[in-house]
């Protein structure tokens, strides 16, 4: 392939986001203060290292700050040049070059080059998809780098870059090669904002600027991620200014939040749907193989009441796991609250006294969440058990696909209909634990579809088709509060839409003394 054969897909100035000049940085002063935050989960050292994301966003918590990728999401754009200043596609869709920045060094020093692009791809664990559809990496130059696909396919950018998986984002390969996985989790060094200090299990992380960022000078010297998994304990220590920004708040704290005048509440989020999963479904033996049992489980819960009782009303019902702005969203109504016609499906299903309908497997850390929909569900008849558990214990359990009973689940992969549907609705998805063959061709076909119209018809008809078998229940567009202490200029939140924590990391801000 010459570049005679190269055709312009997109070419963006890189040097230029959310409005502001590129002589900003020349003219900004060095990074000061120390901002913290407390998070409501157990930082993982897993999360440190882009090679390990598989299926979660929770990384790329961590990731915004240590990394960067070729292309990512960013204010104003969910598919901004990043690392890569621009990037081509062949007239015959098979090859995308990129175009990297030059002169970049990771935190080390070392120099960043197309060498660490391919390294990166080729280790990363959570891109399955991409490297069945990647048929190899070519090093044009130091500053280019080209994948060939095997076929056309028209999602490679959505995988590639976006949050769906860890590929795009980059890594030094002589470093990795030198201190190895192991090693490299305990000391990442990456090309991001901040530069790793230290990481105290279950304590904190501690991150300071990197001045050197190609984008833009950090206005913060230090960041400090402390791990406060009780919502109450959140909100005492900011109050007290022990942090500076206080993660999901539950509905009473959120309250309280709201009723102080020296802290202010702010939302974010709206990736992430949440979802009843049948896990037993495909059991024929199972009261969940009838659809008329999972019909009654979706009228059961009323959504709204759950969105006004956990998130303060902001989270938006949902009739589909597939986020409404989303491309080849199809529009799905949410299930009315109609606990009458519950009762009456499971009288039909044959189960008029309702039935033991096992283990709730909550995500953590909703718990509240879970056990207002046992709360649900009893009403009815169908008697849960939730099993609360640890973050990775619960993914483990998932991905296992050794669990029984309903899974209150989410999925928050970026990209369009199909990168949404990819991990739960095809027999092969990470988090399937069956499927129906008629919907898998379908979701084969579509994945190289090149014709936009035949392929958003194909992918508006597997999300009907999932409706009309109730495949699952849609429980909400999560939204959530979070408290902001009095020191915060800018936190951050939402600048990237949808988002659900502080990102880009070099824009926040605290207040001038």
């Amino acid at each position: 392939m010459t570049r005679r054969g190269l055709v312009l897909a997109v070419i963006l100035a890189g040097t230029v986001f959310a409005g502001r000049p590129a002589d900003e940085t020349a003219a900004q002063a060095k990074p000061e203060g120390e901002m913290r935050w407390a998070l409501y989960v157990t930082l993982s050292p897993v999360w440190f290292d882009p090679g390990e994301v598989a299926g979660q966003i929770t990384p790329f918590w961590i990731l915004y700050a240590l990394h960067d990728a070729l292309v990512k999401p960013m204010p104003g754009n969910l598919m901004s040049p990043s690392l890569a200043e621009s990037w081509t596609v062949s007239a015959d869709q098979r090859v995308y070059e990129f175009k990297l920045r030059e002169g970049l060094k990771f935190h080390n020093g070392d120099p960043f080059t197309a060498e660490d692009v391919k390294f990166s791809f080729h280790r990363a664990k959570g891109s399955r998809t991409l490297h069945d559809k990647v048929r190899e990496v070519v090093i044009v130059s130091p500053s280019r780098v080209r994948f060939h696909l095997h076929e056309p396919w028209p999602d490679f950018m959505t995988f590639y870059g976006t949050m769906v998986s860890g590929a795009g984002w980059i890594v030094p390969k002589k470093y990795v090669e030198r201190v190895g996985d192991d090693g490299f989790k305990k000391a990442p060094v990456g090309l991001g904002p901040y530069k790793f200090v230290s990481h105290t299990p279950g304590i904190e992380l501690v991150m300071e600027a990197y001045e050197g960022y190609w984008r833009k000078t950090p206005s913060v010297k230090r960041l400090v991620f402390k791990s406060v998994t009780e919502s109450t304990t959140r909100l005492a220590m900011l109050k007290r200014g022990e942090v500076d920004i206080a993660y999901l708040l539950e509905a009473p704290q959120a309250q309280e939040v709201k009723r102080d005048p020296n802290l202010t509440l702010a939302f974010s989020g709206g990736i992430a749907v949440f979802f009843l999963d049948f896990l037993d479904q495909w059991d024929p033996k199972s009261p969940w193989h009838d659809r008329r049992v999972r019909l009654a489980a979706n009228y059961a819960i009323d959504r709204q009441a759950l969105s006004d009782a956990e998130t303060l009303g902001a989270s938006k019902p949902a009739g589909n796991h597939v986020p409404p702005t989303f491309e080849f969203a199809l529009p799905l109504e949410p299930y009315p609250y109609d606990p009458a016609r519950a009762k009456k499906l499971l009288a039909e299903a044959g189960y008029p006294n309702g039935f033991d309908a096992g283990d709730l497997h909550q995500l953590p850390p909703y718990f509240s969440l879970g056990e207002a929909i046992v709360g649900y569900m009893q009403a009815v008849g169908i008697r849960l058990r939730m099993r609360p558990m640890e973050r990775g214990a619960y993914f483990a359990l998932i991905t296992s696909k050794k669990a029984k009973g309903l899974c209150v689940c989410t999925s928050s992969l970026y990209g369009n209909a199909a990168s949404r549907l990819s991990e739960v609705i095809p027999s092969d998805g990470t988090y399937a634990y069956g499927g129906y063959p008629d919907i898998d061709a379908l979701f084969k076909q579509q994945a190289g579809e090149t014709d936009r119209k035949k392929r958003e018809a194909m992918l508006h008809q597997i999300q009907r088709l999932v409706h009309e078998r109730v495949r699952y229940g849609p429980i909400y567009q999560y939204v959530w509060p979070s408290g902001v202490g009095p020191r915060v200029a800018e936190p951050a939140l939402m600048l990237i839409n949808p988002y659900p924590w502080s990102a880009p990391l070099e824009e926040v801000r605290l207040k001038k003394p």
